[in-house]
């Protein structure tokens, strides 16, 4: 009964005919740079996320890059992010020669929390020794939002800007007082990821950055072409982060699939959520499955379930029972930035964001798509049934 982590050939099956249609005509055009479908596709996706302005680039972890560019981020500036990330978003602080500064997570949804953010800003915002914090980067991991509210009330108070970090969660919502807004739509830009995983993704490398403010479009423009206005004359220092025209003509056919794709997976997310409740692990201490916090809020798109994560008591002992059985699980993510060797010049140790720290030795991440079967998925859970079944009888737990 095996089956993958992502089944990717399974989504293909469903719009093959579409998706070569639209290939061909990219190759029968010779236009493969930026062009017609990449403007379309920036419309499209402007449209649906709720933005004035949408930018493709080359990939997501670029977009953080230029985004950071078009916001004037300079070098010895520092940026507030999560520690529970890909590297990607510390990455590409560092890689503009500023520095990220880590804010532990709330223990419910893994993202950034707002409690921890305010005490960190009163106790940051006055070292100027050490560079000026210009800005908060908060990750909406796994496809449920940062609780924003809170955090765009911080930036305001404190004049950061606020660069939502998208990538995993394309269509899902946030209630603010004003009514219910896209992730990448609440701050002064956001940021998506295409690559392929991803619940839109493209056929290879591909990004975005979301804004409502023309003039920061206008600079991105400039910037993903070397800083270009006119061929051959500069205005400002940019680089290459150009998006593909076969990378957006993949994205406008799947863009058509999305809500009714992430529909599947709350489905599946949901069908998990009784499994594991019919279970009794939780009341037993040994799982947590995850929350969807702003379901009772009436979103529609509350959470995306780009992944399905758990928290597992023996978590690594579960995962290696699971492969033994031919089931595939991820783990995003085993080890926290600040912890990361090419960030110990930040001076971080163990101990300094204990959330953080202990989300990356209980996360288990299981299969979760549109495409993946019942009977999978209750194979998953009879087997982490089993395993605890199992421990506890050999053992007496499960530690």
């Amino acid at each position: 009964m095996k089956f993958p982590l992502l089944d990717l050939k399974a989504q293909y099956e469903e719009i093959q005919k579409e998706i070569e249609t639209r290939v061909l005509e990219i190759f029968r055009s010779q236009a493969f740079i930026l062009g017609p479908e990449v403007e379309a596709l920036e419309k499209e996706l402007a449209a649906y996320i709720g933005t004035m302005e949408a930018v493709g680039v080359s990939s997501g972890s670029d977009a953080l890059v230029i985004a950071l560019m078009a916001l004037d981020l300079k070098a010895g500036d520092r940026v507030i992010t999560s520690p529970f990330t890909f590297f990607a978003t510390g990455g590409a602080v560092a890689r503009l020669g500023a520095k990220p500064v880590f804010c532990d997570i709330d223990p419910v949804t893994y993202n950034l929390d707002p409690g921890k953010l305010g005490m960190l800003l009163e106790t940051e915002s006055g070292k100027k020794e050490k560079g000026k914090i210009r800005g908060i980067i908060p990750v909406h991991l796994y496809g449920q939002c940062v609780d924003m509210k809170p955090v765009i009330e911080l930036a305001n108070d404190f004049g950061l800007f606020v660069l939502e970090d998208s990538a995993q969660a394309v269509g899902s919502e946030y209630p603010m007082p004003s009514g219910r807004k896209k992730a990448g739509s609440l701050g002064t830009a956001g940021i998506l990821s295409f690559y392929p995983s991803k619940n839109l993704g493209a056929c290879g490398d591909a990004g975005m950055v979301l804004t409502g403010d023309a003039e920061l479009a206008e600079r991105l423009r400039l910037l993903r072409v070397h800083g270009s206005g006119n061929k051959y004359y500069y205005d400002i220092l940019g680089g290459n982060f150009r998006m593909d025209a076969l990378q957006a003509a993949v994205l406008r056919v799947k863009l058509g699939y999305l809500d009714s794709w992430e529909k599947r997976r709350q489905e599946k997310a949901a069908f998990y959520d009784l499994l594991f409740d019919e279970s009794g692990l939780a009341g037993e201490g040994l799982l947590k499955r995850p929350e969807a916090v702003y379901k009772k809020a009436g979103l529609e798109h509350f959470h995306t379930y780009h992944q399905y994560v758990i928290r597992a008591a023996s978590r690594d002992r579960l995962r290696s029972h699971l492969k033994q059985q031919g089931i595939p699980t991820a783990v995003f993510y085993p080890l926290p930035l600040h912890l990361q060797k090419c960030f110990s010049d930040l001076g971080y140790k163990e101990g300094d964001f204990p959330e953080a720290e202990k989300a990356a030795k209980e996360v288990l991440a299981l299969p979760i798509y549109p495409e993946l079967k019942t009977e999978n998925q209750e194979w998953v859970v009879k087997e982490i049934q089993k395993f605890y079944a199992s421990c506890s009888e050999t053992l007496n737990h499960c530690g």
